[in-house]
């Protein structure tokens, strides 16, 4: 590794900004390299994540009742389905809490956000504003306008192998001088104005490639491949400048974690480095002693990049995504998560300079799909939105609404065989509380038609019969129509007075929605959209899928989700695969008034996709079992009342602790305090004695979201009816909705506007004095009577 010095740096004056210190220290650029080579470390980089709790609350027994006969018991066995066996994946610990990211890019207000590079590279280098990539060919461009300033090519077998910006003696010429280290051990000077190689030094790394440049204070740092290693190491420079002694007794590693990617260090944190790893892990290691503070799981997917950006943490990963970490509470939050590259992200930099010369806070990421993409440090439209939220009792109006969510997986059951059975008449009775209605209904069915039929009709489906089954859909259509008719008939019984109107319906093979409503809200209702998302035989066939329906009511937008996901015993992850494609999937129609997505939208969201909504319940038969118990202990478990031990087991919120990518996690679920509510013997409450013998378990579940906007009063199951396998289950909610003022609105948005600016001012000082004491090597006494005195 070869160190060189650079010329002292001074600031410049910009319009908003003082200038920064001058350093007396000044030599020319190669002066002082030498002919030796010399070993050190190439910097660390990093970050980490949170633990959810589960909920172990022991309910009573059900209540036993007498068998009874039920004509033509409904035969189709989902667990039929059950195929492949899945391994226990490790419990991981403490990862970042997501439930409220935001998914907006953060992009700036003006100037250019993108730039095709036109070649295939991985390196690049930011400095104000010029941009540069290179490889074969090396590219500036001007970051504002996205206009190629230079393009210098270096021939067919020699390329760049390391890029890095030159320290200069005034902030104003900074970023004009870039250092190019080559696969042939040279290493190049380039004048970005004249487009010219000022210098070479062609001893460098005598013939091994540079595959590092590291600025270092006044001093520019560069490493070969000699040094490759698999394993970190911490050195030191001797007193001399001209060695480096190791630290570390042999490599810093840690069990069960993977290669190292990445790293970073916080201004916020500077006794610790974080180091990302390519199994989605990161450990965090101190400074002094290199103690590794934890390893913590933070992605099932390949950390590529790191960065530290003021006080938060960037990472970008191998799926093209960027998520922006928040410390400073543990569990860690993620703040932002978007799509930033089609595919893998090579490196994300921030780039400090641009606070002194373009009085902003700008961070680079470059991908696989040869893009350069610039995005604003400072995220200035979450900030805005964050505070307009905090301080919404000041321009809004709220009230007070209540709905009632039910989920039953039916069995194909009709609404006269409600009828056999006095018991089964009082269902409706006991779901509605007629003392107590609800403003909101929602009823979320699942296999409301034989799902048996809908096997064959997905064999003749995959023979490519192009003639349908028309008995089949008409019988389809009868049975929700039935359904539809029966609950209308049952408002009417039990809720007379309330004048319930329905608002939607929507069915999807078995599945089946509908919703009523007040009739003094539905006035106040609008924009109702609905969507439906196919999941069986890969998306082609809805035997499996979800249903959504949302709509604003006031200024509040709500969001309900009726879901089915894949069944077997040893399928969760299937199940945990279908849950992101509903989650993911954007099947609503999106807002584009910027407005109305921050007035009714959250996560910086444009209501196409789920978690867009201010409200979100889901409810359905989610299909998660209980692991790692035979049939007959978890019966046994449920009759002495032991439902403890068997949450433990449940596989829901087993991958709520073990599986930090699992988007149910941004779901709250009341403590479950019933019985397992499948399988049972249909018509009994006996659970399943056929000769599969399946074991009992929560299936069917009611989740819901709304920080601060929702919360559950009743979390319950009903025995009274037993047409089914299932029982069905009921969820009651308290909502918060709001209606904006627009004029008092506007006044808070003016403050907030005026309190961020004084945000930035202390942003770009804690950043300006980290610039000043890492980047031009002054001690913090010196760098803090500069910035007060400049």
């Amino acid at each position: 590794m070869d160190t060189f010095r650079s010329p002292a740096m001074v600031a410049e004056t910009t319009n908003k900004f003082k200038p920064s210190p001058r350093r007396t220290q000044t030599t020319d650029l190669f002066s002082t390299a030498t002919a030796e080579s010399r070993k050190a470390l190439e910097p660390p980089k990093p970050p980490p994540p949170r633990n959810s709790g589960e909920f172990r609350r022991p309910p009573p027994a059900p209540t036993p009742a007498q068998p009874r006969k039920v004509s033509q018991p409904y035969s189709y066995d989902s667990d039929d389905t059950d195929t492949a066996n899945e391994k226990a994946g490790a419990a991981l610990t403490d990862y970042p809490d997501s439930s409220q990211a935001n998914r907006r890019p953060p992009v700036f207000d003006a100037g250019t956000s993108l730039i095709p590079t036109g070649y295939e590279t991985k390196l690049f280098a930011i400095c104000g504003e010029y941009i540069c990539t290179t490889g074969y060919v090396t590219n500036v461009w001007n970051v504002l306008n996205g206009r190629l300033l230079m393009s210098i090519s270096h021939g067919d077998t020699v390329k760049a192998t390391a890029v890095a910006f030159r320290p200069a003696k005034e902030v104003e010429d900074e970023g004009k001088r870039l250092w190019l280290g080559m696969n042939t051990g040279e290493m190049h000077e380039i004048d970005i104005p004249t487009q010219s190689v000022v210098c070479t030094k062609s001893s460098a790394h005598k013939g091994a490639p540079v595959v590092k440049i590291f600025r270092y204070s006044s001093e520019m740092w560069s490493l070969d491949d000699e040094a490759f290693a698999r394993e970190l190491r911490v050195y030191k420079r001797t007193g001399d400048g001209n060695y480096f002694q190791e630290l570390t007794q042999g490599g810093l590693s840690q069990l069960n974690v993977g290669d190292v990617t990445s790293g970073a260090i916080l201004s916020s944190q500077p006794d610790r480095v974080y180091f990302g790893h390519n199994d989605g892990k990161i450990t965090v290691y101190a400074k002094k002693g290199f103690e590794c503070l934890g390893v913590i799981n933070v992605s099932l997917y390949k950390i590529s990049s790191l960065v530290g950006v003021g006080d938060y943490l960037w990472a970008g990963y191998s799926t093209g995504m960027v998520y922006v970490y928040d410390l400073s509470s543990t569990p860690w939050k993620v703040m932002k998560d978007w799509k930033a590259h089609e595919k893998v992200i090579f490196g994300i930099l921030a780039d400090r300079t641009s606070i002194w010369k373009l009085d902003r806070l700008q961070v680079a990421t470059l991908g696989s799909d040869n893009i350069l993409r610039i995005w604003d440090g400072m995220m200035k439209e979450d900030w805005h939105e964050t505070q307009m939220q905090q301080r919404d009792s000041e321009y809004c109006e709220f009230r007070e609404l209540t709905a009632k969510v039910m989920t039953w997986n039916a069995g194909a059951s009709k609404p006269t065989e409600l009828r056999h059975n006095e018991q089964d008449q009082n269902f409706f009775r006991e779901l509605l509380q007629p003392e107590d209605p609800p403003d909101i209904l929602v009823f979320g069915f699942q296999e409301l038609v034989d799902l048996e039929n809908k096997k064959i009709t997905a064999k003749s489906f995959f023979k490519k019969k192009k003639s349908k089954e028309a008995n089949e859909q008409e019988h389809m259509s009868h049975q929700y129509r039935a359904w539809r008719d029966h609950l209308i008939r049952v408002l009417d019984e039990f809720c007379p007075r309330q004048n319930y109107t329905l608002l939607h319906t929507a069915n999807l093979v078995g599945l089946f929605t509908c919703i009523f409503v007040k009739g003094s809200e539905r006035t106040k209702i609008r924009d109702v959209s609905a969507a439906e998302i196919k999941l069986g035989f890969s998306g082609r066939v809805g035997n499996k899928g979800a249903l959504v329906v949302r709509f604003l009511i006031d200024d509040s937008s709500l969001c309900f989700i009726n879901c089915h996901l894949a069944a077997g015993q040893s399928q969760t992850q299937h199940r945990n695969n279908d849950a992101a494609s509903i989650m993911e999937a954007a099947p609503l129609p999106r807002n584009r008034s910027p407005k109305d997505c921050t007035n009714f939208f959250v996560g910086g969201g444009d209501g196409s996709m789920i978690l867009d909504h201010e409200i979100c319940i889901l409810n359905g038969d989610l299909n998660y079992r209980i692991d790692s118990m035979t049939r007959d202990s978890v019966v046994s478990a449920v009759k002495q009342g032991n439902l403890a031990k068997l949450l433990e087991r449940d596989q829901l919120l087993l991958s709520r602790k073990r599986n930090p990518g699992l988007r149910l996690r941004a779901f709250n679920e009341a403590p479950i305090t019933f019985a397992p509510t499948y399988k049972y013997d249909v018509g009994t409450d006996t659970y399943d004695t056929s000769e599969k013998k399946r074991s009992p378990a929560w299936c069917d579940r009611v989740l819901y979201r709304g920080l601060g906007k929702i919360k559950q009063t009743e979390y319950r199951r009903h025995d009274c009816v037993k047409v089914s396998d299932h029982r069905p289950v009921s969820g009651k909610f308290k909502l918060r909705v709001k209606t904006i003022n627009t004029k008092m609105q506007t006044a808070v948005g003016d403050k907030v506007e005026v309190e961020f600016e004084a945000v930035k001012r202390r942003i770009a000082g804690d950043i300006k004095l980290d610039y000043l004491i890492n980047v031009f090597g002054l001690s913090a006494k010196e760098a803090q009577k500069l910035l007060q005195g400049a």
